[in-house]
């Protein structure tokens, strides 16, 4: 059974008596004291593509390892990749339901529901038992911009519901990022359109972190996070410098084929930076 908090319980969670009047009642299962931690939201369309996938992945994964709880909203495509990204780090995830705590929707989402209400939050207004309602989604964005410090759109068609979450966010007075698409794809519209209207482009990982009060690390460290051959392409690069990505498969023993793949990953990461066609280390603080 879901356990509740009103606005007069010290446990309710001050980022939403600060920046919602509503709701009466909070319901909730697994760790409520995550709604207080550094957090960014990770959201964006149900029908998305791979690219938005590898990116809601990679930006979650990233700032779960730096300790930063990743708020979503559990539906389909981004959200569900931005709950696994933050699982698969070993960090916390809080997933912002518009139904009630022990009912799941999308019903393939159990598993991953089930998961977070072990070893992160779930989170809604509704009491055990309201099913979701078509009219609930975007009703509940406010709360998913209110939980966090930094919100972040990955993809977003010109009427994904995500955008209503990038609204609430900046009523809200928080940093909007979103991710640059392209031009001709539909599900990059809404995000594209974001940053024509003053959303910051989310081009560099570590340009996020500051919004979420979060510190990047050693390059050791972020180091020992990067797989076998993210690995091996950032120790060529920290020992020969900055360099061209045919370069960079010659002394990391790369295919070209995969070298932009891994390239685009690491930047992503915030442990390498493009520049005038030439690959380079990114800054780390101490």
């Amino acid at each position: 059974m879901s356990k509740y908090v009103s606005p007069d319980d010290a446990k309710y969670p001050v980022k939403l008596k600060d920046h919602l009047q509503d709701p009466k009642k909070i319901y909730y299962r697994g760790e409520l004291d995550l709604a207080c931690k550094p957090s960014i939201a990770i959201v964006g369309s149900r029908k998305c593509t791979p690219y938005g996938i590898t990116v809601a992945r990679v930006l979650s994964t990233k700032a779960a390892e730096y300790g930063a709880v990743i708020v979503s909203g559990l539906a389909r495509g981004i959200d569900s990749a931005a709950h696994r990204g933050a699982l698969s780090a070993g960090g916390k995830t809080a997933a912002v339901l518009a139904n009630g705590c022990d009912m799941c929707y999308p019903s393939e989402n159990r598993g991953l529901q089930s998961r977070i209400a072990c070893d992160g939050l779930l989170i809604s207004e509704y009491p055990d038992g309201v099913p979701a309602r078509r009219f609930a989604f975007p009703v509940r964005n406010r709360i998913v911009a209110a939980l966090a410090d930094a919100v972040v759109i990955v993809e977003a068609g010109i009427r994904s519901g995500s955008l209503i979450t990038a609204e609430a966010a900046a009523e809200q007075g928080k940093s909007v990022f979103a991710v640059p698409g392209n031009i001709t794809s539909s599900a990059s519209a809404g995000t594209n359109r974001l940053i024509r209207e003053g959303a910051i482009p989310l081009v560099f990982f570590d340009d996020l972190f500051g919004a979420a009060g979060l510190r990047m690390g050693s390059a050791d460290a972020a180091r020992d996070r990067l797989g076998a051959t993210e690995r091996r392409v950032f120790d060529v690069l920290s020992e020969w410098g900055s360099m061209s990505m045919d370069e960079i498969c010659h002394k990391a023993d790369i295919k070209p084929s995969e070298i932009g793949g891994i390239i685009t990953i690491l930047e992503m990461k915030g442990m390498v930076q493009c520049e005038m066609g030439k690959v380079i280390i990114a800054n780390f603080d101490a």
